[in-house]
């Protein structure tokens, strides 16, 4: 079962890779897009693009961490008491985007307009870089289970979490760059359709790089995960760099059609490789899965803050216990749906 977990686990992981990477991804091509006057279209046409979706892909990002935190208690307290500083300012990356996204089309002066533009650019920047160096740090084995707290620079500051953290912010501005490319082709727009396959090929190239310069890193750096991708995660290591390739290739030859598969495949691929490489291990090499799903751990007063212990098969019934008051009661008075909710959480 806590198998079946580990897998819901890193599938909401992918999907916020992939859905809440392009929206980063869109920021940073804001950010690039020009001067106030040269970039307005480039701009607007992101904005456009952006609107429907961007709020709800943060949906994935709160369901993986109530996954971690129902499951795999003892993992979740080592993550969030080592990279409590990354986390902590990957959220206020998140709200900050937001705001400044959503506050930028209703101000009217100048002034406030770039503000909150810079807010908004800014903060697709620095946000999944501080998520990519916190799962550098969990694969390269510095969260460790159980131990002190270490300091807060230290655990995630360290060469592969630095790389995972540049690779993260080249991804979603490449995977940015590719929907871009489609969505100008469906608005018959030439001249943003020509500018974006311009991008989507420069950040597919950085991409590529930083993951080859990842590869040198992760070998002197992180032994175990280095091993685990050139023997259980080679297969799907190669097929990512195949997407990528695939996704340039389709790109440089005008053919939009199938690129944006390709572009998702090679960044599932890659968080696939990356799950096999470190497998059985939540936090490698300190703590496996089975072991952080374990039954007989219970929190210590110190780690007692951020978690308490659940079964792994009784996980949804968590979701319900601690996140939602049950269905059954929506229709019950105040007091009834009260008495039922401390039941449940007790």
């Amino acid at each position: 079962m806590s198998t079946i977990v580990a897998l819901i686990l890193w599938f909401c992981v992918a999907c916020y890779a992939v859905l809440g990477g392009a929206d980063y991804g869109a920021g940073f091509w804001d950010l690039t897009a020009g001067g106030p006057r040269g970039g307005a279209r480039v701009r607007a046409f992101i904005g456009h693009a952006m609107a429907p979706v961007w709020e709800a892909n943060n949906v994935w990002l709160i369901f993986a961490l109530v996954v971690l935190w129902t499951a795999f208690p003892r993992g979740f307290a080592a993550i969030t008491s080592t990279l409590y500083l990354p986390l902590g300012l990957a959220v206020i990356g998140i709200v900050l985007r937001g705001c400044g996204f959503a506050f930028r089309e209703v101000i009217h002066s100048v002034t406030g307009r770039r503000v909150l533009g810079a807010v908004f650019t800014l903060s697709s920047l620095v946000t999944p870089f501080f998520l990519g160096a916190s799962f550098g740090a969990i694969a390269s084995g510095r969260v460790h289970a159980g131990a002190s707290t270490a300091a807060p620079f230290e655990a995630w500051l360290g060469p592969t979490s630095i790389v995972v953290g540049l690779l993260a912010v080249s991804c979603a501005a490449f995977l940015a760059a590719v929907f871009l490319v489609f969505d100008a082709q469906r608005m018959l727009d030439d001249a943003l359709e020509r500018q974006f396959r311009g991008r989507a090929i420069a950040s597919g190239v950085v991409t590529g790089a930083l993951a080859i310069i990842g590869l040198f890193v992760v070998h002197g750096d992180a032994p175990h995960l280095f091993h685990g991708l050139f023997h259980r995660g080679l297969p799907l290591a190669l097929l990512s760099g195949i997407c990528a390739v695939g996704t340039i290739v389709l790109i440089a030859t005008g053919i939009i059609r199938g690129a944006r598969a390709l572009a998702v495949g090679a960044v599932v691929s890659m968080l696939a490789a990356w799950g096999l490489a470190q497998w059985p291990y939540l936090l490698p090499t300190s703590l496996s899965v089975t072991a952080a799903a374990s039954l007989s751990w219970r929190a210590s007063p110190k780690s007692r803050i951020f978690t308490r212990p659940s079964e792994v098969t009784n996980t949804f019934s968590g979701f319900r216990s601690r996140w939602t008051i049950p269905l059954s009661c929506s229709a019950a008075r105040p007091r009834a749906i009260w008495t039922a909710y401390a039941t449940a959480v007790r």
